[in-house]
């Protein structure tokens, strides 16, 4: 008699588990970033040889600021591409 009634009252709770309707729930899943990393350029002053006279040296790190400007320019657009919030599919 006792089975029976638990039995009977465990059947029920479960039934009322089923009975609602489903819910659905936003979970963040990691994805992994697909951007390419630029590749990283000659410096100027990395050719220079020793002993080089000032103009030369002081040319070639003026180029090589506006190269690393470029080149970090690169590298924050492959990142903001990782990092932006993904759409989600209609």
């Amino acid at each position: 008699m006792r089975r029976t009634a638990f039995l009977g009252l465990s059947a029920a709770l479960l039934a009322g588990c089923v009975a609602g309707p489903p819910v659905r729930v936003n979970v963040p899943v990691p994805v992994e970033c697909r951007a390419k990393e630029p590749e990283r350029p000659v410096m100027p002053t990395e050719s220079l040889r020793l002993g080089v006279d000032v103009d030369r040296w002081i040319s070639a790190a003026q180029a090589e600021l506006l190269l690393r400007d470029g080149y970090e320019a690169e590298l924050v657009a492959a990142l903001a591409t990782c990092t932006a919030p993904l759409m989600p599919r209609r």
